[in-house]
């Protein structure tokens, strides 16, 4: 099986009951076509760059599974007729790493600060 991450922007008017019910209904999709759910992430309310079918923000979740062709073709069959979604996009990735949470704060925070203790002990490696 091949693995992938899945993202979906709902409406931003969508209740909070609403959107995990839609998300369990996508997770089941998956399930019921050879596909196994490995994470799923909420992200949270953001704003869109553009104007997408006349929705400035959306509320974006991210699904990472493992599946086949099949399940990918289910999914997004389903996703093009549901008028919930502004967006959605699957992307097949090498492997997954469940403990990376690119939207958590802390963990952005933690990779900026190792990227700036690089950069100036390059610094000073230069200097000398």
């Amino acid at each position: 099986m091949n693995c992938y991450e899945h993202t979906l922007i709902t409406k931003q008017d969508l209740p909070e009951s609403q959107s995990k019910k839609l998300i369990e209904k996508y997770e089941n999709i998956i399930k019921k076509n050879s596909g196994k759910v490995i994470k799923t992430e909420e992200w949270g309310l953001r704003t869109l760059s553009h104007k997408i079918k006349n929705n400035k923000k959306g509320f974006y979740f991210h699904i990472k599974f493992e599946g086949i062709g099949k399940t990918i073709e289910e999914l997004e069959k389903i996703e093009n007729i549901d008028d919930k979604l502004v967006r959605f996009l699957t992307v097949r990735v090498k492997k997954h790493d469940p403990n990376i949470n690119f939207f958590e704060k802390k963990e952005f925070e933690r990779k900026w600060k190792e990227e700036e203790t690089i950069k100036k002990r390059e610094v000073q490696l230069i200097q000398n």
